[in-house]
């Protein structure tokens, strides 16, 4: 399907029309879904109703699906039928009538009230705990999110919007969606990540590609596979990379293959995605995300546990901040104070330039044999070798301590051995940061995004680590 914004006008006030009966202002509207033209039509038309989106990805299982939508408390359910055979199931689980179509519906009765009418979307987010909390953004969060990643990538009508990040989370939704819309450009969206897709697609007129890292490195995972090492775009002019800080060695690798600068950055569903990015020229050895965005206000906690010597909670203010967690008032409590400061649980430090560094978070520092070890650290000399696709790391309790587990996606076809990646790390770290336990996979549990899902790695490994 292909619209002209005209077309995506005239279809989200004709859908607008067809809920106006079942939905009223801070009412809650359930989207499930993947990327496709009609979830960009469903969350216009439920915000020209004055009711609230809350997209969630199909690819959730029934139970979480089920949890979320208990908690959402929604008056209408759509699915995404016809681009999603994931959506077009729970459709039919709901008892929609026709679970193929573009927006099939399941009305339901809310038992609690409406929302705050100035919140524009819930997004629910697991973290690092599995806990599933509603994140909710204003209408304000969101245009300024919008406006902001616009801006910063100086979008134009001219240009191609590659969009496989999930419109269900707020990367995909802000930073992509809602920032084409405000520019006025094209955006192509896929259902979801398929490595061979992206790589010709990106050969094919796309100017603009924002991905996390493990998407990068699956890209140039699939590249060596064919016997390339380029990609070989006429068009591409910026590719960003967020959700984790960037090595130096694979950032070089990933501007060659794309010849273009990697451009780094840094936010979270709770500051509306941004809060710090990059405009570094290509070689540029900076792996930073930079210093904060326009409006926005950042600083450090020093005070916290693996904090000291410059490094701290990284804390961030502006209008970027989201109004709180919906229903949760005790969490929203936790992280944003009165004064309008958002803790965000990352560990990071300011440089003299004012670029902000991310050493990872705080709930994932491991203390080893006394000593502060930042899991990203270690990740980026394990991605440092050839065969390594994606790594990630953890610490698990031991007596009176705790050790370093190392989970690595190798690439396919290669006889990459622990001895051989043990070595490998000896040589580029201190003794007490070197994994005490490897697991090499061919893949790893993973978020929609693509960003890999720490918390699940030590049950879904379990029978390879006792």
């Amino acid at each position: 399907m292909r619209w002209t914004y005209a077309d995506l006008d005239a279809a989200v006030s004709d859908f607008a029309r067809r809920l106006k009966p079942v939905v009223t202002s801070g009412d809650r509207v359930v989207i499930v879904c993947e990327n496709c033209a009609a979830v960009m039509q469903a969350v216009f038309a439920i915000w020209q109703l004055g009711a609230i989106a809350v997209p969630i990805n199909a690819r959730m299982t029934q139970p979480e699906l089920k949890r979320i939508i208990d908690h959402a408390d929604p008056s209408v359910i759509l699915f995404t039928g016809h681009a999603s055979p994931d959506a077009r199931a729970h459709a039919e689980q709901f008892g929609a009538a026709d679970a193929s179509q573009s927006l099939a519906a399941v009305k339901r009765t809310p038992q609690g009230g409406p929302a705050d009418r100035d919140v524009a979307v819930i997004l629910y987010t697991t973290g690092t705990t599995g806990v599933p909390k509603g994140v909710m953004l204003s209408h304000d969060n969101v245009c300024f999110g919008g406006k902001t990643s616009a801006t910063l990538r100086s979008m134009t009508i001219d240009d191609l919007i590659y969009g496989v990040l999930p419109t269900t989370h707020v990367f995909g939704l802000c930073s992509v969606l809602v920032a084409a819309v405000y520019a006025g450009a094209p955006v192509r969206l896929v259902p979801r990540f398929v490595v061979a897709d992206v790589f010709d697609a990106l050969r094919d007129g796309i100017t603009l590609f924002s991905a996390v890292p493990q998407m990068h490195a699956l890209l140039m995972a699939h590249a060596r596979a064919l016997g390339e090492r380029a990609l070989g775009s006429d068009t591409l002019r910026y590719v960003s990379s967020g959700a984790a800080p960037l090595d130096p060695t694979w950032k070089r690798e990933a501007e060659a293959f794309y010849g273009v600068a990697l451009q780094n950055g840094y936010g979270m569903t709770e500051s509306t995605a941004g809060i710090a990015a990059t405009l570094n020229a290509i070689g540029d050895p900076d792996t930073s995300v930079g210093p904060a965005l326009p409006g926005i206000e950042v600083r450090v906690d020093t005070s916290v546990p693996g904090g000291g010597d410059g490094a701290g909670e990284v804390l961030t203010r502006g209008p970027h901040v989201m109004p709180g967690y919906f229903r949760n008032p005790e969490a929203t409590a936790e992280v944003l104070g009165r004064d309008g400061w958002l803790r965000t649980g990352d560990l990071g430090r300011l440089d003299d330039t004012g670029r902000l560094h991310i050493l990872g978070r705080s709930k994932e520092l491991i203390i080893h044999g006394g000593f502060n070890v930042y899991p990203p650290e270690v990740e980026a000399a394990l991605n440092d070798h050839v065969d390594v696709v994606q790594a990630a790391v953890v610490g698990r309790p031991v007596s009176g301590d705790e050790e370093v587990l190392a989970f690595v996606q190798i690439a396919q076809g290669c006889d990459l051995s622990v001895e051989t990646l043990r070595a490998f790390v000896a040589e580029r770290l201190a003794g007490y940061k070197r994994p005490a336990r490897y697991v090499l996979a061919t893949s790893l549990p993973a978020a929609p995004t693509g960003k890999i899902l720490k918390h699940k790695l030590i049950e879904v490994f379990a029978d390879q680590l006792t």
